[in-house]
């Protein structure tokens, strides 16, 4: 009994620890039209002047660099839409 106990609990713990590291924002994330589903990591801004339109759970920082470098300019919290002639990528976790 102690043993599959403890295999279960190996078990629980290795399925947590993995679920954290998977994680995308759930949602859609919209730059300038195009649409991202479930959106994670980094986005370019490719025109000006552009929107940024957050329907996710999760904030997306939008940067004054490429590569969301720079300078977070503004933070797009969900529902939100914000415009920009200045931005060059949007981040979002």
């Amino acid at each position: 009994m102690a043993m599959t106990l403890g295999a279960m609990a190996a078990a629980a713990t290795l399925t947590l620890g993995m679920s954290g590291s998977a994680y995308a924002a759930e949602g859609v994330l919209t730059i300038n039209g195009a649409e991202y589903v479930d959106p994670s990591g980094c986005y370019p801004v490719d025109w000006f002047p552009s929107s940024v339109t957050n329907h996710t759970d999760a904030i997306a920082e939008v940067h004054s660099g490429p590569g969301c470098s720079g300078p977070v300019e503004w933070l797009v919290y969900p529902g939100e839409t914000y415009y920009t002639e200045t931005a060059q990528s949007v981040f979002i976790l």
